[in-house]
Protein backbone atom coordinates (compact mmCIF):
# COMPACT_ATOMS: atom_id res chain seq x y z
CA UNK A 1 0.00 0.00 0.00
CA UNK A 2 2.94 2.32 0.64
CA UNK A 3 4.70 1.83 -2.57
CA UNK A 4 0.88 2.79 -4.09
CA UNK A 5 0.86 5.87 -2.44
CA UNK A 6 4.14 6.67 -3.27
CA UNK A 7 3.58 6.09 -6.95
CA UNK A 8 0.10 8.10 -6.81
CA UNK A 9 1.54 10.82 -5.52
CA UNK A 10 4.51 11.23 -8.28
CA UNK A 11 2.19 10.67 -10.72
CA UNK A 12 -0.01 13.75 -8.93
CA UNK A 13 3.04 15.96 -10.08
CA UNK A 14 2.47 14.50 -13.84
CA UNK A 15 -0.75 15.51 -13.59
CA UNK A 16 -0.62 18.89 -12.44
CA UNK A 17 1.83 19.55 -14.99
CA UNK A 18 -0.26 18.23 -17.38
CA UNK A 19 -3.13 20.11 -16.73
CA UNK A 20 -1.38 23.72 -15.86
CA UNK A 21 0.24 23.13 -19.50
CA UNK A 22 -3.05 22.44 -21.20
CA UNK A 23 -4.75 25.93 -18.78
CA UNK A 24 -2.19 28.08 -19.46
CA UNK A 25 -2.01 27.55 -23.09
CA UNK A 26 -5.99 28.00 -23.60
CA UNK A 27 -6.03 31.26 -21.20
CA UNK A 28 -3.55 32.95 -23.41
CA UNK A 29 -5.77 31.69 -26.54
CA UNK A 30 -8.23 33.97 -25.54
CA UNK A 31 -8.17 37.49 -27.01
CA UNK A 32 -7.20 40.69 -24.56
CA UNK A 33 -5.21 40.35 -21.63
CA UNK A 34 -5.28 41.25 -17.81
CA UNK A 35 -4.66 44.82 -18.19
CA UNK A 36 -7.37 45.48 -21.18
CA UNK A 37 -10.14 48.02 -20.52
CA UNK A 38 -13.05 49.77 -21.90
CA UNK A 39 -10.90 53.59 -21.98
CA UNK A 40 -7.41 51.66 -23.16
CA UNK A 41 -5.02 52.51 -21.27
CA UNK A 42 -1.66 54.88 -22.54
CA UNK A 43 1.27 52.21 -24.01
CA UNK A 44 3.83 53.29 -21.77
CA UNK A 45 1.52 52.25 -18.75
CA UNK A 46 1.05 49.23 -20.63
CA UNK A 47 4.39 48.15 -21.24
CA UNK A 48 5.62 48.71 -17.90
CA UNK A 49 2.98 46.88 -16.44
CA UNK A 50 3.50 43.64 -18.90
CA UNK A 51 7.56 44.31 -17.90
CA UNK A 52 6.88 43.78 -14.31
CA UNK A 53 4.13 40.80 -14.53
CA UNK A 54 6.57 39.56 -17.12
CA UNK A 55 4.06 39.31 -19.81
CA UNK A 56 6.14 41.01 -22.24
CA UNK A 57 7.97 37.58 -22.63
CA UNK A 58 7.98 34.60 -25.12
CA UNK A 59 4.96 32.44 -23.60
CA UNK A 60 7.28 29.41 -23.28
CA UNK A 61 9.59 31.56 -20.83
CA UNK A 62 6.29 32.90 -18.94
CA UNK A 63 5.24 28.70 -18.36
CA UNK A 64 8.95 28.32 -17.23
CA UNK A 65 8.81 31.18 -14.95
CA UNK A 66 5.62 29.94 -12.94
CA UNK A 67 6.16 26.41 -13.10
CA UNK A 68 9.77 27.03 -10.90
CA UNK A 69 7.18 29.88 -8.98
CA UNK A 70 4.46 27.31 -8.31
CA UNK A 71 5.27 23.15 -9.01
CA UNK A 72 8.63 23.12 -7.70
CA UNK A 73 8.65 22.55 -3.74
CA UNK A 74 11.67 25.16 -2.07
CA UNK A 75 13.99 24.13 0.61
CA UNK A 76 15.48 26.66 2.79
CA UNK A 77 17.23 26.70 6.01
CA UNK A 78 16.87 29.26 8.63
CA UNK A 79 18.21 30.06 12.45
CA UNK A 80 16.48 28.93 15.12
CA UNK A 81 13.92 31.76 16.17
CA UNK A 82 13.32 33.40 12.76
CA UNK A 83 11.15 32.53 9.99
CA UNK A 84 10.08 33.00 6.51
CA UNK A 85 7.77 35.08 4.65
CA UNK A 86 4.26 33.12 4.19
CA UNK A 87 3.96 33.12 0.43
CA UNK A 88 3.31 29.71 0.32
CA UNK A 89 -0.19 27.94 0.22
CA UNK A 90 2.19 24.82 1.59
CA UNK A 91 4.61 25.87 4.17
CA UNK A 92 6.04 22.89 6.27
CA UNK A 93 8.96 23.33 9.23
CA UNK A 94 10.84 20.52 9.85
CA UNK A 95 12.90 20.91 12.91
CA UNK A 96 14.53 23.61 13.44
CA UNK A 97 16.35 24.67 10.19
CA UNK A 98 14.60 23.14 6.98
CA UNK A 99 11.07 24.37 5.39
CA UNK A 100 9.54 23.29 2.78
CA UNK A 101 7.68 25.72 0.52
CA UNK A 102 5.31 24.89 -1.97
CA UNK A 103 2.34 26.49 -4.31
CA UNK A 104 3.18 30.17 -4.26
CA UNK A 105 0.92 31.58 -7.21
CA UNK A 106 1.88 34.91 -7.03
CA UNK A 107 0.38 38.05 -7.66
CA UNK A 108 -3.53 38.70 -8.83
CA UNK A 109 -3.69 41.69 -11.84
CA UNK A 110 -6.84 42.49 -10.60
CA UNK A 111 -6.05 42.89 -6.86
CA UNK A 112 -2.46 44.24 -6.88
CA UNK A 113 -2.65 44.59 -2.76
CA UNK A 114 -2.76 41.26 -2.72
CA UNK A 115 -1.36 37.72 -3.89
CA UNK A 116 -3.32 34.77 -5.12
CA UNK A 117 -2.55 33.28 -1.64
CA UNK A 118 -3.78 35.87 0.04
CA UNK A 119 -7.11 35.60 -1.27
CA UNK A 120 -7.45 31.48 -1.13
CA UNK A 121 -6.29 32.20 2.91
CA UNK A 122 -9.37 34.23 3.22
CA UNK A 123 -12.01 32.67 0.72
CA UNK A 124 -11.32 29.01 0.08
CA UNK A 125 -11.41 28.23 4.16
CA UNK A 126 -15.65 29.45 3.66
CA UNK A 127 -16.17 27.74 0.17
CA UNK A 128 -14.45 24.62 2.30
CA UNK A 129 -17.06 24.88 5.27
CA UNK A 130 -19.82 25.20 2.58
CA UNK A 131 -18.69 22.18 0.81
CA UNK A 132 -18.15 20.19 3.77
CA UNK A 133 -21.56 20.63 5.31
CA UNK A 134 -22.97 19.63 1.44
CA UNK A 135 -21.31 16.68 0.96
CA UNK A 136 -22.21 15.37 4.86
CA UNK A 137 -25.63 16.66 4.24
CA UNK A 138 -25.95 14.76 0.87
CA UNK A 139 -24.34 11.61 2.34
CA UNK A 140 -26.76 11.37 5.47
CA UNK A 141 -29.89 12.03 2.88
CA UNK A 142 -28.62 10.29 -0.21
CA UNK A 143 -27.19 7.06 1.36
CA UNK A 144 -30.87 6.08 3.68
CA UNK A 145 -32.74 7.19 0.62
CA UNK A 146 -31.34 4.89 -1.52
CA UNK A 147 -30.76 1.98 0.74
CA UNK A 148 -34.23 2.19 1.82
CA UNK A 149 -35.86 2.08 -2.02
CA UNK A 150 -33.33 -0.60 -2.84
CA UNK A 151 -34.61 -3.07 0.03
CA UNK A 152 -38.40 -1.63 -0.48
CA UNK A 153 -38.26 -1.66 -4.43
CA UNK A 154 -41.75 -1.59 -6.16
CA UNK A 155 -43.70 0.13 -2.81
CA UNK A 156 -44.48 3.45 -1.57
CA UNK A 157 -41.04 3.80 0.19
CA UNK A 158 -38.92 3.36 -3.09
CA UNK A 159 -41.49 5.76 -4.65
CA UNK A 160 -40.98 8.48 -2.51
CA UNK A 161 -36.72 8.03 -2.35
CA UNK A 162 -37.21 7.90 -6.49
CA UNK A 163 -39.49 10.97 -6.45
CA UNK A 164 -37.30 12.97 -4.39
CA UNK A 165 -33.93 11.97 -6.04
CA UNK A 166 -35.23 12.94 -9.12
CA UNK A 167 -36.30 16.24 -8.34
CA UNK A 168 -32.92 16.75 -6.65
CA UNK A 169 -31.76 16.08 -10.26
CA UNK A 170 -34.07 17.42 -11.94
CA UNK A 171 -34.00 21.00 -10.78
CA UNK A 172 -30.07 22.79 -11.00
CA UNK A 173 -28.97 24.72 -8.10
CA UNK A 174 -29.57 28.05 -10.11
CA UNK A 175 -33.26 27.01 -9.64
CA UNK A 176 -33.49 25.73 -6.73
CA UNK A 177 -31.58 28.63 -4.84
CA UNK A 178 -33.44 31.48 -5.74
CA UNK A 179 -36.50 29.46 -5.13
CA UNK A 180 -35.26 29.27 -1.32
CA UNK A 181 -34.14 32.79 -0.89
CA UNK A 182 -37.65 34.00 -2.00
CA UNK A 183 -39.74 31.67 -0.17
CA UNK A 184 -37.52 31.31 3.26
CA UNK A 185 -35.41 34.69 3.24
CA UNK A 186 -37.49 37.11 1.45
CA UNK A 187 -41.49 36.14 2.29
CA UNK A 188 -41.29 33.97 5.51
CA UNK A 189 -37.76 35.51 6.94
CA UNK A 190 -36.97 32.83 8.85
CA UNK A 191 -33.30 32.72 7.44
CA UNK A 192 -31.00 35.23 6.18
CA UNK A 193 -31.52 35.42 2.08
CA UNK A 194 -27.39 36.12 1.86
CA UNK A 195 -24.62 36.05 3.46
CA UNK A 196 -21.79 33.68 5.50
CA UNK A 197 -21.96 33.34 9.69
CA UNK A 198 -18.46 32.11 9.77
CA UNK A 199 -15.79 34.38 10.68
CA UNK A 200 -11.86 34.45 11.17
CA UNK A 201 -10.00 33.09 13.26
CA UNK A 202 -10.72 29.43 11.74
CA UNK A 203 -9.52 26.47 14.14
CA UNK A 204 -7.33 24.26 11.77
CA UNK A 205 -7.49 26.89 9.15
CA UNK A 206 -10.76 26.09 7.83
CA UNK A 207 -13.24 24.94 10.51
CA UNK A 208 -15.23 28.15 11.62
CA UNK A 209 -14.83 28.57 15.24
CA UNK A 210 -18.43 30.45 15.89
CA UNK A 211 -20.08 27.53 15.28
CA UNK A 212 -23.83 28.10 16.79
CA UNK A 213 -27.32 29.38 15.98
CA UNK A 214 -26.13 32.54 13.95
CA UNK A 215 -23.68 30.03 12.08
CA UNK A 216 -26.88 27.10 10.89
CA UNK A 217 -29.02 30.51 10.62
CA UNK A 218 -27.35 30.97 6.93
CA UNK A 219 -25.68 27.86 5.93
CA UNK A 220 -28.68 26.07 5.77
CA UNK A 221 -30.37 27.25 2.52
CA UNK A 222 -27.33 27.00 0.48
CA UNK A 223 -26.39 23.61 2.17
CA UNK A 224 -29.70 22.38 1.30
CA UNK A 225 -29.70 23.58 -2.41
CA UNK A 226 -26.18 22.00 -2.69
CA UNK A 227 -26.75 18.84 -1.05
CA UNK A 228 -29.86 17.85 -2.31
CA UNK A 229 -28.87 17.76 -6.15
CA UNK A 230 -25.59 15.26 -4.96
CA UNK A 231 -27.77 13.51 -2.67
CA UNK A 232 -30.05 13.00 -5.47
CA UNK A 233 -27.25 11.32 -7.57
CA UNK A 234 -26.11 9.38 -4.65
CA UNK A 235 -29.32 7.70 -3.66
CA UNK A 236 -30.36 6.92 -7.14
CA UNK A 237 -26.67 5.31 -7.36
CA UNK A 238 -26.84 3.80 -4.26
CA UNK A 239 -30.31 1.93 -5.19
CA UNK A 240 -28.91 1.05 -8.23
CA UNK A 241 -25.70 -0.75 -6.77
CA UNK A 242 -27.58 -2.69 -3.88
CA UNK A 243 -30.78 -3.76 -6.19
CA UNK A 244 -27.73 -5.90 -7.97
CA UNK A 245 -25.49 -7.04 -5.00
CA UNK A 246 -28.30 -8.52 -3.66
CA UNK A 247 -29.24 -10.76 -6.69
CA UNK A 248 -25.54 -12.28 -6.23
CA UNK A 249 -25.49 -15.61 -5.17
CA UNK A 250 -23.15 -14.96 -2.02
CA UNK A 251 -25.80 -13.27 -0.72
CA UNK A 252 -28.48 -16.20 -1.40
CA UNK A 253 -25.86 -18.42 0.12
CA UNK A 254 -25.54 -15.78 3.23
CA UNK A 255 -29.33 -16.10 3.66
CA UNK A 256 -29.41 -19.75 3.28
CA UNK A 257 -27.35 -20.48 6.49
CA UNK A 258 -29.72 -18.79 8.23
CA UNK A 259 -27.89 -15.42 8.82
CA UNK A 260 -30.47 -12.30 9.51
CA UNK A 261 -31.95 -10.20 6.95
CA UNK A 262 -29.88 -7.16 8.90
CA UNK A 263 -26.94 -9.30 9.21
CA UNK A 264 -26.90 -9.98 5.36
CA UNK A 265 -27.50 -6.42 4.09
CA UNK A 266 -24.84 -4.38 6.53
CA UNK A 267 -22.45 -6.82 6.24
CA UNK A 268 -22.41 -8.61 2.89
CA UNK A 269 -24.29 -6.41 0.49
CA UNK A 270 -23.79 -3.38 1.49
CA UNK A 271 -20.46 -2.95 1.53
CA UNK A 272 -19.89 -3.78 -2.03
CA UNK A 273 -22.94 -1.90 -3.01
CA UNK A 274 -20.96 1.24 -1.71
CA UNK A 275 -17.83 0.56 -3.94
CA UNK A 276 -19.62 2.83 -6.39
CA UNK A 277 -21.06 5.43 -4.69
CA UNK A 278 -17.69 5.71 -3.10
CA UNK A 279 -16.13 6.23 -6.56
CA UNK A 280 -18.58 9.57 -7.18
CA UNK A 281 -17.71 11.26 -3.89
CA UNK A 282 -14.05 11.84 -4.55
CA UNK A 283 -15.04 14.02 -7.72
CA UNK A 284 -18.36 15.43 -5.48
CA UNK A 285 -15.83 16.20 -2.55
CA UNK A 286 -13.03 17.97 -4.74
CA UNK A 287 -15.32 20.29 -6.09
CA UNK A 288 -17.57 21.08 -3.31
CA UNK A 289 -14.72 22.17 -1.32
CA UNK A 290 -12.68 24.16 -4.22
CA UNK A 291 -15.84 26.57 -4.91
CA UNK A 292 -19.25 26.07 -5.32
CA UNK A 293 -19.68 28.64 -7.67
CA UNK A 294 -23.02 29.47 -8.94
CA UNK A 295 -24.39 28.69 -5.00
CA UNK A 296 -21.41 31.30 -3.54
CA UNK A 297 -23.14 34.02 -5.89
CA UNK A 298 -26.81 33.24 -5.82
CA UNK A 299 -26.82 33.46 -1.55
CA UNK A 300 -23.89 36.32 -1.37
CA UNK A 301 -21.01 33.76 0.02
CA UNK A 302 -17.76 35.41 -0.17
CA UNK A 303 -16.45 32.08 -1.46
CA UNK A 304 -13.63 31.21 -3.99
CA UNK A 305 -16.79 31.27 -6.51
CA UNK A 306 -16.85 35.29 -7.13
CA UNK A 307 -13.45 35.68 -7.43
CA UNK A 308 -13.23 32.40 -9.83
CA UNK A 309 -15.68 33.93 -11.99
CA UNK A 310 -14.55 37.80 -12.05
CA UNK A 311 -11.04 36.41 -13.09
CA UNK A 312 -11.80 35.12 -15.78
CA UNK A 313 -13.71 37.99 -16.61
CA UNK A 314 -10.80 39.84 -16.15
CA UNK A 315 -8.06 38.19 -17.63
CA UNK A 316 -6.70 37.86 -13.90
CA UNK A 317 -4.34 34.42 -15.35
CA UNK A 318 -2.62 33.98 -11.64
CA UNK A 319 -5.87 33.18 -9.92
CA UNK A 320 -7.22 31.55 -12.70
CA UNK A 321 -4.23 28.93 -13.07
CA UNK A 322 -4.23 28.61 -8.99
CA UNK A 323 -7.81 28.11 -8.75
CA UNK A 324 -7.54 24.99 -11.55
CA UNK A 325 -4.00 23.56 -9.82
CA UNK A 326 -5.68 23.55 -6.25
CA UNK A 327 -9.13 21.92 -7.74
CA UNK A 328 -6.48 19.16 -9.85
CA UNK A 329 -4.84 18.50 -6.51
CA UNK A 330 -7.46 17.83 -4.30
CA UNK A 331 -9.40 15.55 -6.94
CA UNK A 332 -5.92 13.26 -7.43
CA UNK A 333 -6.24 13.55 -3.17
CA UNK A 334 -9.49 12.53 -2.91
CA UNK A 335 -9.45 9.71 -5.68
CA UNK A 336 -6.39 8.41 -4.12
CA UNK A 337 -8.21 8.42 -0.55
CA UNK A 338 -11.25 6.79 -2.42
CA UNK A 339 -8.78 4.11 -3.67
CA UNK A 340 -7.75 3.42 -0.63
CA UNK A 341 -11.22 3.30 1.15
CA UNK A 342 -12.16 0.31 -1.96
CA UNK A 343 -9.76 -1.75 0.11
CA UNK A 344 -11.92 -1.63 3.05
CA UNK A 345 -15.19 -1.92 1.59
CA UNK A 346 -13.41 -5.03 -0.69
CA UNK A 347 -11.59 -6.85 1.21
CA UNK A 348 -10.51 -8.74 -1.82
CA UNK A 349 -9.38 -5.71 -3.46
CA UNK A 350 -5.26 -5.44 -2.85
CA UNK A 351 -2.54 -2.49 -3.88
CA UNK A 352 0.99 -3.23 -4.63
Amino acid sequence: MGRYIVRRLLWMLVVLFAVSALTFLLMHSVPGGPFDREKRLPQEILDNLNARYHLDEPLVVQYGRYIYDVLIPKFSSVAPGMSLTDDGIINIKVGDHLWLKWMNFGPSYASRSRTVNDIFREQLPISGQLGLMSITFAILLGLPLGILAALKQNTLWDYLGMSVAIFGVSVPVIVLGPILVWIFGVTLKWFPPTGWGAKPPYVLGFLPSNIGPEFFKYAIMPVVALGLVNSAIIARLTRASLLQVIREDYIRTARAKGLSERVVITRHALKNALIPVATILGPLFAALVTGTFVAELIFGIPGMGKYFVTSITNRDYPVIMGTILLYAMLLVVANLLVDMVYAFLDPRIRYT
